[in-house]
């Protein structure tokens, strides 16, 4: 009896499990359509009208059960980004309007696990065509616009924050990239907190605005603890703060995780992610048969002087051409003192440096 008894209940929570795909496939599809109308309007007006219609679409399937973890695929311009720790989610994206300005809309998802409910809060854009403030907490409502594309969750004492980047596209002349912190009060939503160290300063967020042709760099690497980024200088001395004209310098600095905040340190040196630990992949010809094939390589630099190190030990100094030629510092010494210019310096010819040639009796 009790074993009949078990299967009904999972017959039942499978059942009520694919009844809530369905509803939330049969939402997706219609979100793909009006995206793709979104997508390809002509002019502000459809895209206002269109944008708003998606929204309206959006709130409705977010407010399903099963969206907080379900992946909407489909919508392959809408930014849907989960935090590590699995209790938040961030769905948002773009409209880009005729002046190439940026209406963006935005949801957050909180998942409670002791009441196993998820909140959904919207963040409404309402810094149209103004500066991102750099040092006030805003609420959803006061939300500057941006999209997301990481969640770095942090603790600070009982309360957790969310370290977020994203970036924005601001002006015709320039884009922002930027990193804030988000948080929940009650069932508020809240963005800014002080927790970016300067050696003078403590921020509450941190922008990076930067010419529309350039590309910055701005990623969180986990094995380091930190937030590393291209470091932006104007492209003449003359430009100096006008951002619309920085652009990266080849230098990197970065944000490092201190307990619950985040301290500043400039010119870091990047390292490239290894593939497979400590080795990756190579195309090169077999010297045998003359074919390009794969072979595996360390990537893992080796310090010379480390003791442990396969091989090392031993002090490092740099090879010269002397020193591979067998020319000691004693024998490049001897060497010089033996060698005499036997040449009268006043027989010297000042532009070239030879010998004057005597002149040929007649």
């Amino acid at each position: 009896m009790m074993f009949r008894l078990t299967g009904i209940l999972l017959f039942l929570s499978l059942s009520a499990l694919a009844s809530e795909d369905t509803l939330l496939i049969s939402k997706e599809k219609s979100l793909e359509l009006k995206l793709s109308e979104l997508r390809n309007a002509e002019n502000d007006q459809q895209k206002t009208l269109l944008g708003k219609e998606f929204r309206d679409l959006m709130a409705e399937a977010l407010n399903e059960k099963g969206a907080f973890t379900y992946p909407f695929s489909l919508l392959k311009t809408v930014g849907v980004i989960d935090s590590p720790d699995g209790e938040v989610r961030i769905v948002n994206w773009n409209v880009e309007l005729d002046d190439q300005s940026q209406k963006y809309y935005g949801f957050v998802m909180k998942y409670d696990p002791k009441k196993k409910s998820v909140q959904l809060t919207e963040l409404q854009d309402n810094q149209f065509m103004m500066p991102i403030p750099k040092n006030e907490i805003l609420s959803a409502e006061q939300w500057y616009g941006a999209l997301y594309y990481k969640i770095i969750p942090i603790e600070k004492g009982s309360k957790k924050l969310y370290t977020i980047l994203g970036w924005d596209g601001n002006t015709s002349m320039s884009n922002i990239k930027l990193i804030d912190v988000m948080y929940f009060n009650g069932t508020q939503v809240k963005f800014g907190s002080p927790i970016f160290k300067y050696a003078d300063r403590t921020e509450k967020r941190v922008l990076f605005e930067h010419s529309e042709k350039a590309t910055m760099s701005l990623r969180y690497e986990p094995e380091y603890k930190r937030i590393i980024f291209d470091h932006l200088s104007p492209e003449s001395p003359s430009l100096e703060g006008f951002h619309a004209f920085y652009v990266p310098d080849l230098s990197l600095d970065a944000f490092l995780l201190d307990g619950s905040k985040w301290t500043f340190k400039e010119d870091v040196i990047g390292v490239n992610k290894e593939e497979d630990g400590n080795k990756m992949t190579v195309y090169a010809i077999n010297e045998k048969n003359g074919k390009v094939e794969p072979k595996e390589i360390k990537t893992k630099w080796e310090n010379p002087e480390d003791s442990n190190a396969p091989g090392g030990g031993f002090e490092h100094k740099a090879v010269t051409p002397e020193d591979e030629m067998g020319i000691t510092e004693e024998k490049r010494g001897k060497k010089e003192k033996k060698i005499k210019d036997k040449r009268d310096p006043n027989q010297m010819n000042t532009t070239l440096g030879g010998g004057k040639k005597k002149k040929r009796k007649s």
